[in-house]
């Protein structure tokens, strides 16, 4: 999948793992419907992750295993010639250009252009002469050659699980020089030798540098399907990223739907009336995510079964929260509520009584739910007391907003209607001055105080996660109805890519 954070690998590590083929997976005929997530990539960011290419195919021909080449051929006169290069490595290896096309049957074509690289090895070769004349010589030998390499990347898909396919793969040779002991200009002798063994080291090149190409592809696909299944898990809170419907691939981009279940435990949700459709998504930007109502209401749902919707609030925090104003009402409520006793001496607990219900709509996250609110002060050497309890239902529409590496979460349009009301100070309650600051304060002050709290702690999840490793450019989050989506664009950290592909290979 290519979820947040872990979205930008280089061109082996989204383009593989964005996509699939159909092949070995079905489907049914419905092909939407139990999307939960979708992730649209576009040909601009494409592009720019193909720059990172050179460092894919340089990891290839480091980690490629050359075996021993060996020959021998008959000449007239000269008797039979035989040859062996071993210990064979990659000296240098440059990178002139690689373009990318994504083609509608499920595969990236990839073109290196102009591969100029370095073997370096070990010459061994014998000559027995006619004349019963032997020689025999080893020695170190370097091989310059210019290569152009084609790419055809196909995408499958297994246990709904994404697979890549890189055995599709051309070297064509426009340069391939042999020299001994750095003679650049050898004699009749060695240049008989690049003639014996152009063809088979051609061949020999071609299978290693394609089987690693193949292997690089599947371990860096495995690796991102690995770093993008932890970016979405959270304890014993799993979404379910395994591949929901065929991909969708057009010269313009390439696209991906996974399920989006959440799972806890022996908990999983069921999706079956998706309302994606790829008209819904544009190709302005680099890159979207199309999130359904139904993951973010499971995720609220989960976030309640696994007890993290629980604040407990103290000392400044809660004198804060209660002196926001200072008005003769409010210095009488707050005297009635905690008897004179000190902030430090008081705690605060509000947590959910239900799992709070997830709307989308345009106007943002409608988020409504049934809280508690408990106050407690603690006497010295008494045991606590719990001088204020109520049960509210809360309507909060909010606004979300990525910038500056934090997520920010903006609360609007908050109702609040009481259920439960009982307080110490006010038994029977008769004196609504309390109920009535209780409220103001709550509007103004707890909601935001409780919004604020939960934005800090997913953008510590997020950055836990490493996103803020990466360069993002003017995300937006969109709410519509029933689905919300994030697009950007972004810029490649180089040295990304290289720690993944050291952790990867």
């Amino acid at each position: 999948m290519c979820w947040a954070g872990r979205m930008m690998l280089g061109t082996f590590g989204i383009l593989l793992v964005l996509v699939h083929a159909s092949a070995a997976c079905e489907f049914g005929s419905f092909p939407y419907r139990t999307t939960g997530i979708v992730c649209r990539m576009t040909k601009p960011a494409a592009l720019l992750l193909n720059q990172e290419t050179a460092q894919v195919i340089q990891a290839a021909f480091r980690n490629a295993k050359f075996p021993n080449i060996t020959g021998e051929r008959s000449m007239r006169l000269l008797g039979k010639v035989a040859y062996s290069l071993t210990n064979i490595q990659v000296n240098d290896l440059s990178i002139e250009k690689s373009e990318v096309e994504l083609k509608e049957d499920n595969s990236i074509h990839l073109a290196i252009n102009n591969v100029t690289a370095s073997f370096k090895g070990t010459l061994t070769y014998g000559y027995a002469g006619a004349w019963f004349v032997n020689l025999f010589h080893s020695v170190d030998f370097e091989i310059e050659s210019s290569i152009d390499l084609l790419l055809n990347i196909k995408l499958m898909c297994q246990k709904d699980q994404m697979a890549a396919d890189a055995s599709d793969c051309y070297l064509t040779f426009h340069k391939l020089t042999l020299h001994l002991q750095g003679d650049k200009n050898p004699g009749w002798l060695k240049q008989l030798f690049t003639d014996f063994i152009s063809f088979t080291l051609k061949l020999v090149l071609k299978r290693e540098v394609c089987k690693e190409i193949n292997l690089v592809a599947q371990t860096l696909a495995n690796f991102v399907l690995d770093l993008a299944a932890n970016f979405v898990r959270s304890k014993d809170i799993i979404i379910d990223i395994s591949l929901a419907s065929d991909t969708l691939i057009t010269a313009n981009y390439l696209e991906s739907h996974h399920k989006g279940r959440v799972l806890y435990k022996n908990y999983s949700s069921v999706f079956s009336d998706s309302v994606f459709s790829p008209s819904l998504l544009t190709e302005s930007r680099m890159l979207y995510f199309w999130l359904s109502e139904h993951t973010f209401s499971n995720l609220a749902l989960a976030a309640f079964l696994d007890q993290r919707l629980v604040l407990n609030i103290t000392g400044e925090k809660l004198q804060a929260l209660f002196e926001t104003e200072d008005t003769e009402a409010r210095r009488k409520a707050v005297q009635m509520i905690f008897q004179g006793t000190s902030y430090n001496d008081s705690v605060a607990k509000v947590w959910s009584l239900a799992p709070p219900q997830i709307s989308l709509q345009p106007e943002g996250t409608v988020v409504t739910s049934l809280v508690a609110v408990e106050v407690s002060i603690l006497p010295a050497g008494q045991e606590a007391l719990v001088v204020l309890y109520m049960e509210k239902e809360i309507t909060v529409t909010i606004q979300a907003a990525y910038a500056e590496k934090k997520l920010i979460l903006h609360p609007l349009d908050s109702r609040i209607e009481f259920k439960v009301f009982k307080c110490t100070a006010d038994p029977n309650g008769d004196d609504p001055s309390i109920q009535n600051f209780l409220q103001t304060m709550i509007l103004d002050v707890g909601i935001p105080e409780v919004t604020s709290r939960i934005e800090s702690a997913l953008t510590y999840q997020m950055n836990k996660k490493g996103l803020h490793l990466f360069d993002i450019i003017n995300p937006e989050i969109i709410t519509r109805k029933g689905y919300a989506i994030v697009q950007l664009d972004f810029s490649f950290p180089n040295h990304l890519l290289l720690d993944f592909l050291q952790k990867g290979l």
